[in-house]
């Protein structure tokens, strides 16, 4: 290397370092990928002022919903800069089952760079409350009766709500329709008019709605304290136990140290926010680093095990 290439080199290292120093200079767009009034898209809103507060600089919610977040999320690997100025809300095993089950989902799972995972929600079997099923015992009853007749509601081919209907009618040796929606929010509506039977949703919506809609069961290992009268899942006999963890993710190629800063300010922003949204129903996590991978690692090989017994 020559004087001039070290140099030059020298300077832009210097360059960059002061660019990390400032960041952020101006404002941050924080992508949904799914409608609003779902939780993911609740749980921003509510991150978004402690986050203007922490950073100092506007951050501006995006919904851009599609494919069970698939368009989002093949935007943000494709065409979105790695600047930390773009960050996207990322969903599992949503991020990992679509690549297993589809060849144009349009990104990678491990290509993103993961900033922190702040929540899990387990599913939730959801009825209006005016339903004819009082349990879930009632409602496979009726679906071995009438194949394909209990349509049921959910967030996404290939997600989470997706897969667990899937074990349901595995695990019950039934026939049910499931019926994919963009996002979490258009399918309470479709429940409450009743063109829906049934919504295989998330613990928030047993909880916020829960003077509209009766939950079934919950996948959750054990019955949740915000929903003492919900059974599970694996006390009714169905050895369903699962849901989706959400965090925020920045497009392949975003330096470590904009990364590291946009970590500590949405880790202190879910801080801010865990007792108000774990009255909601969500469960409050903080796995960054090393471990935000990991997870997804773990996560991409529990329901490679899940989907090949479905085949």
């Amino acid at each position: 290397m020559t004087l001039l290439q070290r140099t030059l080199a020298i300077v832009l290292v210097a360059l960059m370092g002061v660019a990390f120093a400032q960041f952020p200079e101006r404002t941050i767009d924080y992508v949904i990928s799914f409608n609003a009034g779902g939780e993911s898209d609740i749980t921003a809103r509510l991150q978004q002022p402690h986050l203007e507060e922490i950073l100092g600089v506007n951050v501006t919610i995006t919904n851009r919903a599609g494919g069970g977040g698939a368009v989002a999320w093949s935007e943000s690997q494709r065409s979105m800069r790695p600047d930390g100025y773009s960050v996207i809300g990322v969903n599992l095993p949503h991020i990992a089952t679509q690549p297993m089950e589809r060849t144009d989902t349009g990104y990678e799972t491990e290509n993103f760079e993961f900033i922190t995972w702040f929540q899990f929600t387990p599913n939730a079997l959801l009825v209006r409350d005016d339903s004819p099923f009082q349990t879930l015992d009632e409602l496979i009853a009726y679906a071995k009766e009438n194949p394909g007749s209990v349509t049921i509601g959910g967030s996404g081919s290939n997600t989470a709500n997706h897969i667990a209907t899937l074990q349901l009618e595995q695990l019950a040796g039934i026939d049910l329709t499931y019926v994919p929606f963009t996002g979490t929010g258009p399918t309470v509506p479709a429940l409450l008019g009743g063109h829906v039977s049934a919504l295989m949703s998330y613990s928030p919506m047993a909880v916020l709605q829960s003077d509209q809609v009766r939950t079934l069961a919950i996948a959750s290992a054990e019955r949740l304290s915000f929903l003492p009268d919900a059974p599970t899942f694996v006390e009714q006999g169905i050895e369903i136990v699962s849901g989706a963890h959400r965090g925020v993710a920045a497009p392949p190629g975003t330096p470590a140290e904009i990364v590291e800063a946009l970590t500590e300010a949405f880790e202190e922003a879910t801080r801010r926010i865990a007792e108000e949204q774990e009255e909601m129903g969500f469960a409050i996590i903080y796995v960054s680093g090393d471990e935000a991978l990991e997870l997804v690692r773990e996560v991409t090989e529990e329901y490679a095990a899940i989907l090949e017994t479905l085949q």
